[in-house]
């Protein structure tokens, strides 16, 4: 039986969730937002159903402060509370007369998250202050901002460590907060280290030394910060901050994502303002466009494998009952199960994949043995249709029908490539292709940055005139594996491309004894499927 709980035993929990993608977040390596994209990503997390999404750190960084300036006119929220980041004043000087605690006025967010020392090593060789002056700067930061009208939340960075080493000092940095107006304090496993057990029996001694609602924020050096989360929450906070996919420096953040499915689909609490989870797999995966990281496959819960099942004896089970190999119904957050077909597959997983694409392959058990074979077959010569939907299409239709629509017949193609022999010059490739379509005899020759472009220019042009809706097509990605490398350039080369025609996407898998070959299979097995599912006939 699925451990999904049913929607009617869900109960409406009393814990915030806190998105810091757009802070904490941004300061993964290799990203670099502009305000046009968290401005696009800020909408998206609305969506989800987060109560707080985290803009940035106004005053200190320019683009923040542009992006707060643009989100206090353009963004109008349905669920969530708009907050900037910020830390308690300097040492010496009066809330009211620091520029970087006015900024967090002047950026018109309701809400101001304030980061605080509260491990007394850093206290004494970062901020090179005293500990009773760390606290008196906490207190006059967070009483300031609430009597502006702001609704205060410390993070108490370093916390865990701090407590480790001077628990009686970190619990005074987050009483003194509670004290003078702050209505959070979140606790930080800054360095990432914590394990889930730690975590809980911290949090449940701190919950007992302080009034007020605490919170969590975990980092994933350790691995544990969707772990570690829920062991703070389960121990008595609640509140919990993380990133949309797990962004962040070094190993990230905790994923709000697998955070908040494990509290709705696992433990029947509703924790989002709304019904958001059921779209997280397309919340997620737009915002890693927007952020041009491309989605982690095996990402719990939203990850294109999260749901991929291989093996024929799981492919067998999956037949009778889905809810026996997978931990929660896909939809509920807007994934859904895949088969893969592999040399592991069974007649079963043939079946639920011929299903998945459209085929009813019941009580055929003579075609599912020559379709089962011929995978095996295939990827004992280097063929994989785990990542190659569109080519497993195919070879049911020719199964099935016989042979596969004929939209061209191809002749002959070859390649050139040019090298000017110079240095800084670019070498230059030319194809030419000779093919039968529409009635017609086309010979059509393409150029490229390289043999297989060139291939794929020429292929294109020689069809357009028949088959218009080619135009459309765009090739995306191009992945090469070398099999069986020890033979050198003797090697078999396996090709994977991705195809899109501006609506949904495909992939096709060629293989070939050298790196051109393996290319002119997937490209025109590429051109072949897009047809069929563009609903055009052979002509």
């Amino acid at each position: 039986m699925s451990s999904q709980a049913a929607p009617e035993t869900r109960a409406r929990a009393d814990i915030e969730v806190y998105d810091t993608t757009l802070r904490d977040g941004a300061q993964q390596e290799g990203m670099n937002l502009s305000v046009a994209d968290k401005m696009a990503i800020a909408v998206l997390l609305d969506e989800l159903g987060v109560h707080f999404i985290e803009g940035g750190w106004p005053g200190a960084i320019p683009k923040d402060t542009e992006f707060f300036k643009r989100a206090a006119k353009e963004l109008d929220f349905r669920n969530a509370e708009f907050c900037a980041f910020g830390a308690t004043r300097k040492p010496g000087v009066r809330a009211y007369q620091d520029t970087q605690v006015l900024d967090l006025v002047d950026s018109e967010a309701p809400v101001v998250t304030l980061v605080a020392k509260s491990d007394t090593r850093h206290v004494e060789r970062a901020l090179r202050t005293t500990g009773e002056e760390n606290l008196e700067m906490i207190r006059d930061t967070v009483q300031f901002l609430a009597d502006e009208g702001r609704r205060v939340i410390l993070d108490a960075e370093h916390f865990f460590d701090g407590y480790r080493y001077d628990p009686g000092y970190a619990v005074a940095a987050a009483v003194a907060a509670f004290e003078a107006g702050a209505e959070t304090v979140v606790l930080c496993d800054t360095n990432g280290g914590m394990l889930p057990d730690w975590v809980h029996e911290i949090v449940a001694k701190v919950a007992t030394e302080v009034d007020g609602r605490l919170g969590m924020h975990a980092h994933n050096d350790s691995g544990c910060a969707v772990a570690n989360s829920l062991a703070a929450l389960a121990a008595g906070a609640r509140h919990v901050q993380g990133t949309i996919n797990g962004y962040g420096e070094r190993t990230g953040n905790a994923d709000l994502v697998a955070v908040v499915a494990n509290l709705e689909l696992k433990r029947g609490q509703l924790v989002l303002a709304g019904d958001g989870l059921r779209e997280a797999t397309r919340l997620s995966h737009s915002i890693s466009e927007i952020t041009n990281i491309s989605p982690f496959g095996r990402q719990p819960y939203v990850g294109a494998s999260a749901f991929a099942h291989k093996a024929g004896l799981h492919a067998s089970a999956i037949r009778i009952d889905p809810d026996m190999y997978q931990h929660v119904d896909p939809s509920g957050v807007g994934n859904d199960m895949r088969m893969l077909v592999s040399d592991m597959a069974g007649r079963a997983s043939i079946e639920l994949k011929g299903r998945e694409l459209g085929f009813d392959l019941s009580g055929q058990s003579e075609l599912l043995g020559r379709v089962t074979q011929r995978v095996k077959d295939a990827e004992a010569a280097g063929y994989t249709y785990d990542a190659a939907d569109a080519s497993f299409y195919l070879m049911l239709r020719e199964e099935i029908d016989g042979a596969r629509p004929e939209y061209f017949r191809v002749e002959s193609w070859r390649t050139i490539t040019e090298n000017p022999g110079s240095r800084g010059e670019d070498a230059t490739a030319e194809a030419t292709v000779k093919l039968r379509a529409g009635g017609q005899r086309l010979v059509t020759t393409g150029e490229g940055n390289g043999p297989v472009n060139a291939l794929d220019h020429a292929l294109r042009s020689a069809l357009i005139g028949v088959y218009p809706e080619l135009e459309q097509f765009e090739l995306i990605d191009f992945k090469v594996r070398i099999l069986d490398a020890q033979h050198g350039t003797d090697a078999v080369t396996r090709v994977l491309i991705e195809t899109t025609d501006g609506l949904r996407s495909w992939s096709t898998v060629g293989v070939g004894p050298n790196l051109i070959e393996a290319s002119w299979e997937a490209l025109t097995d590429s051109a072949v499927y897009g047809l069929i599912h563009n609903g055009v006939d052979p002509r």
